[in-house]
Order: structure tokens, then sequence, then C-alpha cells
């Protein structure tokens, strides 16, 4: 399966396009995880909104942010897949996208991230390298990361 993704600024999102994904991120974040924490964190106005899709159905997304904006570096976050469509290498695809986005839009530098720190080997797949030691975010185990 080939996922299509767009990267689009907050103002350029559809109300669907919007809505489609804070329930991804909802039903993720939120729900699955079990964590009760304000996703819409005024944050979604300054980033870059990347959506990928399986014909009409969002089922990876993320945020890119300018350095300055997350992290003193660019930087990408909420990175989810829908649970429906784990296993069939969409995580993978969809960090791709992102880091090609950062850098065609601000050229390559180092990123970094704040990971959940059960996803840190996938990470690591994709060239970051852990540089803190783990701290709670919500209440869940994360790791700053960062890729050069």
């Amino acid at each position: 399966m080939a996922l299509v993704f767009k990267i689009k600024r907050f103002n350029e999102l559809s109300l669907d396009e919007l809505y489609e994904s804070l329930k991804l991120r909802s039903i993720v974040f939120v729900v699955e995880q079990n964590c009760v924490y304000l996703d819409i964190d005024s944050k979604d106005q300054k980033a870059w909104h990347v959506l990928g899709y399986e014909g009409d159905t969002l089922v990876a997304y993320a945020r890119l942010f300018a350095a300055g904006d997350y992290f003193t570096e660019i930087s990408i976050g909420r990175v989810v897949v829908h649970p429906d469509f784990r296993g069939i290498q969409a995580g993978h695809a969809l960090m791709k996208a992102a880091m090609a986005g950062l850098y065609d839009l601000m050229g390559p530098q180092p990123i970094t991230i704040s990971a959940q720190c059960y996803l840190e080997k996938f990470y690591e797949s994709h060239g970051f390298e852990s540089i803190s030691e783990p701290y709670l975010e919500d209440d869940i185990p994360h790791v700053r990361m960062r890729k050069n």
C-alpha cells in the first residue's frame, strides 16, 4: 500500500481535514493511551500538517515546526498512525514524508523530537539519537531525540 501525503499550513486545511486529524489524534493519544491531556495546544496554527491517506481515509498524521516554534531546532510532533493501519509500514512512510517535508520547507538541518520511550528504536531507524534521560510528558515516558 502506498499512502498519499499532503502537507498543509493550518489555514489551508479544510474543515474535514482538521476534524479528521483531531479525531485521529484523540483516538490514539487520548483514548488508546488512556491519557487525559489537552491535545489542542495552540501550536496547530504554527505547524505544517502532514496528512497521510489510504483512499479517502486519514491513516497517518504529524506536525512540522520551524526552528523556535516548538524546540530550538526544526521539529516533528504528534506522529500518529490509525490503529487499524499499523503493521503496514505507515509509520515509516509518515516519518520519511515528514522529514522530506521539513527539509523541503526549511533546508537540511538538525531535527529534534520528543519521542515516547517505547518508540525509541523506531525513531533510531530513521537516524535519530537520544539526547536526554527519560522524562514524563503527560504521564507518559518520553525521551528527547535529535537527527543531525
